[in-house]
């Protein structure tokens, strides 16, 4: 826990005299820092430092300025991805980190000497570039961000799904390119939406969301693999059909979503192997994790023809992603915009206040990953 300038022991005799003061009958907790969180209003008149907190890349404002309120807070003003060592030192020299899923925190990093760093407030629902087990070992807590993206992915989901299906991202290269010759009955002809089947590889919230926007709004037909059935009422409403395997599911779809999370379990996940299982007009969307599609295998089967097209916001070793891909006409290419809309980036920034703010009292971690 953090230090305070306030000594352990006058903290029972301010706890008898700032309850009998305030008329409130409070049992104030016994470290200072903790006493601060939950009651500010008793050090007006105090002095004590705050809990040390670092944000690895920048937040939306309005959350920057609740936690400089809160916090002794330093944030990465020009923006750059941190270094392993970097990332060492704010372990040594802060309470809290606060990183992003673009961040990596190997087990080198997390194993560094002298951690005053007790919980890492994850920005983002993912937390596969945080090497958890080692984390866990080395007793750092880590909590992450679910819920309040779910809407904002799922409809990056769909946007990859009509680009690609129409060709759309193509079509505005050849206009910039000034290219465009004028409308002809069968330029830039594409896959058709609406009735057509969309297979779901994972089906928690961001799958179940795409799922009722491509059926309700443009009737496709619904299948998902997943290790367990999902809920009768979810199914019933999308009328959606699991299928016992990947191998199953590939070959019935006209759009495929990847929706399961990365690691070392689902890594290359779609690989050549599952690529020639989809149909030749099909079209593979993720915006799952980079790592769950073997980028090499992806690219070859886009240069083959082997399937229609890809819609990616996600690439293995991002921001550094295959330049192969750059050279390719039928896959359209996002940069991991699933949450980046000011209201969901919002939320998730007040998602990791709520820990942390939960952490420096004492109380359960709402959002506890380890």
């Amino acid at each position: 826990m953090p230090t305070s300038k306030i000594s352990q022991k006058p903290i029972a005799k301010l706890n008898k005299k700032l309850a009998t003061k305030h008329d409130i009958g409070l049992s104030l907790p016994s470290h200072p820092a903790v006493l601060y969180c939950r009651h500010p209003f008793l050090f007006s008149n105090l002095t004590m430092s705050k809990p040390k907190v670092l944000i690895t890349r920048r937040w939306p404002q309005s959350v920057e300025a609740k936690l400089q309120q809160r916090y002794d807070v330093s944030f990465n003003l020009d923006d750059h991805p941190f270094t392993a060592d970097e990332f060492k030192d704010a372990l040594q020299n802060y309470d809290a980190v606060c990183p992003s899923v673009c961040d990596s925190l190997p087990a080198e990093v997390l194993n560094v000497a002298n951690k005053r760093c007790k919980i890492l407030g994850n920005f983002g629902v993912g937390y596969n570039h945080i090497d958890i087990n080692t984390a866990q070992q080395q007793g750092l807590i880590v909590t992450n961000t679910p819920g309040v993206l779910t809407q904002s992915t799922a409809d990056i989901a769909m946007t990859l799904l009509l680009m690609s299906a129409r060709r759309g991202a193509e079509g505005d290269r050849l206009v910039r390119a000034k290219q465009w010759t004028g409308w002809c009955p069968t330029h830039m002809m594409s896959s058709d939406v609406t009735g057509a089947t969309l297979g779901l590889i994972g089906f928690g919230r961001i799958a179940q969301a795409m799922a009722r926007k491509a059926h309700h709004g443009f009737g496709m037909k619904i299948l998902y693999v997943k290790p367990t059935p999902a809920d009768e009422a979810i199914v019933s409403e999308l009328q959606a059909v699991r299928c016992n395997s990947i191998e199953d599911l590939l070959p019935q779809s006209d759009y495929v979503s990847l929706h399961c999370p990365g690691g070392e379990q689902t890594r290359h996940l779609i690989n050549a192997e599952r690529l020639q299982l989809m149909k030749p007009s099909a079209h593979l969307i993720n915006t799952a994790r980079g790592d769950v599609v073997d980028s090499k295998a992806l690219i070859a089967c886009l240069q083959a023809r082997q399937i229609a097209g890809a819609g990616l916001d996600v690439y293995e070793g991002e921001p550094n992603i295959d330049p192969d891909f750059l050279s390719l006409d039928n896959v359209t290419l996002l940069p991991h915009l699933g949450s980046a809309t000011i209201a969901t980036r919002t939320a998730m920034g007040e998602k990791v206040l709520t820990n942390l703010q939960a952490y420096f009292a004492g109380e359960p971690l709402p959002d506890r990953v380890v």
